[in-house]
């Protein structure tokens, strides 16, 4: 089996990658993220009802359409006391929106943290002892880029859109083609693919400890993007058919964007073993050893001859002196009974 392994690249890099994700505990590290993320949509739903009561009470009108269309369309007292919690989050808009962003700081971090260290874990870079601010300053930084990238992938997607792309075919006058929705339909899924892998080559390069080249995840990031698209085409069909039921309505969106973050994170860490394990970055992190690894031990004997002092000169001398009269004595003994 191992030979059929090695005869075949892409087969033994895969076992490279799967027993590197294994090793450096891929699944615990995804449940990790994922519970970050579950718990940062909360401070996020309150900083959105922050921005919404600001938007509503710069339109009192808007306010006022809302509260009767609710009160209308809720039957009895529901009614009436959803209305009053819509003018109680419009007063209090301001302690909503400062604590939400408070705690989404503080989720973002804790998100990022993990998703940092589960990106290094994979790559299995030595981790440097840092000042604590230093760590969450870097953390930050990355928060930021991740955001500002999102909102770029973002828009990208939307201009992509059906909407957007019926537009364009109106203004060329193709959107009554027969052929014109399938080519939409390619042209976004091409688009959301190309858009998927900018994404994730960027994380798996950037976001751990010690950046990586761009270069060297291009492979990975396409891995990574073509498996996310199909999963989240399979995702769609799932949730569709969840919302038909009245569990699903209420459950539904839950448990979908846990079981959709899990599997979304195990795909990017997978794909980082992929790209880890792969044979010209295996060769160069050989090449290029981990700093902090100390160089090979020499050893060299050292023969240290200590010259004794004036003080100790005279005592040996004084010692050998003695030594030698009892020598002499003891040897003219034997001799002296003889004569006799």
């Amino acid at each position: 089996m191992s030979a059929q392994v090695q005869a075949r690249p892409w087969l033994d890099h895969l076992a490279r990658a799967i027993g590197r994700y294994n090793r450096q505990r891929g699944d615990y590290y995804a449940a990790g993220i994922t519970y970050f993320t579950v718990l940062s949509m909360v401070p996020l739903l309150m900083l959105a009802f922050s921005v919404a009561g600001y938007v509503l009470a710069r339109h009192p009108e808007t306010l006022t359409n809302a509260h009767d269309w609710v009160v209308e369309h809720v039957k009895g007292s529901l009614g009436a006391q959803l209305g009053d919690m819509i003018n109680k989050a419009v007063d209090s808009r301001t302690g909503v929106g400062l604590f939400g962003l408070a705690f989404a700081v503080y989720a973002g971090l804790g998100w990022m943290s993990n998703l940092r260290a589960a990106l290094t874990e994979q790559w299995e870079q030595k981790r440097h002892e840092r000042p604590w601010w230093r760590t969450k300053l870097s953390d930050l930084e990355a928060l930021l880029g991740l955001i500002a990238l999102l909102i770029a992938s973002l828009g990208l997607t939307a201009v992509s859109t059906r909407d957007m792309g019926m537009r364009v075919l109106r203004g060329i006058d193709l959107d009554t083609a027969s052929w014109a929705p399938l080519a939409l339909k390619l042209i976004s899924i091409a688009a959301a693919l190309l858009i998927s892998w900018l994404l994730f080559t960027w994380v798996i390069a950037r976001l751990p400890r010690e950046p990586l080249t761009i270069v060297s995840t291009f492979r990975a990031g396409l891995l990574a993007a073509v498996v996310f698209e199909v999963f989240k085409q399979v995702a769609s069909i799932y949730l569709a058919a969840t919302l038909r039921h009245p569990t699903g309505v209420v459950f539904g969106p839950v448990i979908g964007l846990m079981v959709f973050a899990y599997f979304t994170y195990r795909i990017i860490l997978f794909a980082t073993a992929w790209a880890a394990t792969a044979a010209e970055n295996m060769a160069l992190a050989a090449a290029d050893p981990a700093p902090g690894v100390p160089a090979p031990a020499v050893i060299v004997p050292r023969v240290y001859i200590h010259a004794p002092t004036a003080a100790q000169a005279g005592r040996l001398v004084g010692a050998g002196a003695v030594l030698a009269a009892l020598a002499i004595r003891l040897l003219r003994r034997p001799r002296s009974r003889s004569r006799d």
